[in-house]
């Protein structure tokens, strides 16, 4: 299989087309974004990180069940993934109080929630990614009624799954962002990336952050932080 014409350009991701019209091939970026792109730098070694970091974690959520598009690992900044048209909402589940959330509603940051909370995101750059609930994903013709119940139904299962992940590695899972895409039958599948750059985790011994904080809030190097992420998760596949 060979890398063809370029079809997409994210913040962190180039997607390529390949011979097979079911298949793309994805090559993950050196950069890093925050404040929805408002701040940005080129962090060397950060995209073979997320990459190897998510190809682990996609196979492990396959292991529970869990559909994503996924197929291979190509090499260490390159993967396939199955064709999906992403459904324009970025899911959020949050674990425990942070970032926006803490801000938004006064809840001091570190507070363990109840519950899970599922949260919904309109991807809209333009916007800033505002928050919706189910009417307003129905009445921007996003996704249907059964389709917010799967996402939300989805969204659970994975933190499920992930909390079960990171706490083998002494990792706190405090909440992440999902993107999900269709495929041509309707079918649903978990899409983009399960990174430290799309979740917040926390060290169960120290609180140390190890995500995309200490880039955002200017806290130290990334590089080390995402390796000792995939380090964790290495050993335990062992």
């Amino acid at each position: 299989m060979e890398k063809g014409t370029l079809l997409y350009e994210g913040k962190a991701k180039q997607l390529f087309q390949t011979d097979d019209p079911e298949v793309i091939w994805v090559e993950y970026l050196n950069q890093a974004t925050a404040l929805n792109g408002a701040k940005k730098d080129q962090i060397s070694g950060k995209g073979e990180l997320n990459n190897q970091i998510t190809g682990l974690i996609f196979d492990f959520l396959e292991s529970k069940g869990i559909s994503n598009h996924f197929i291979k690992r190509l090499s260490t900044n390159e993967q396939l993934i199955q064709t999906v048209d992403i459904i324009p909402l970025e899911v959020v589940v949050r674990n425990i109080a942070a970032g926006s959330f803490s801000r938004r509603l006064a809840i001091p940051e570190g507070t363990p929630l109840k519950t899970p909370i599922v949260e919904f995101y309109y991807k809209k750059d333009e916007l800033d990614d505002p928050m919706v609930v189910d009417d307003h994903i129905r009445t921007l013709e996003l996704a249907t009624t059964d389709e917010i119940t799967q996402l939300r139904q989805m969204a659970l299962e994975v933190d499920d799954a992930l909390i079960e992940l990171f706490d083998s590695i002494d990792i706190r899972l405090v909440d992440f962002k999902l993107e999900f895409g269709r495929q041509k039958d309707g079918t649903i599948l978990l899409a983009d990336e399960v990174s430290p750059d799309t979740c917040r985790l926390w060290d169960k011994k120290t609180n140390e952050h190890l995500d995309k904080d200490i880039y955002r809030r200017d806290l130290g190097d990334i590089i080390p932080v995402y390796q000792e992420v995939l380090n964790r998760l290495e050993k335990r596949g062992e």
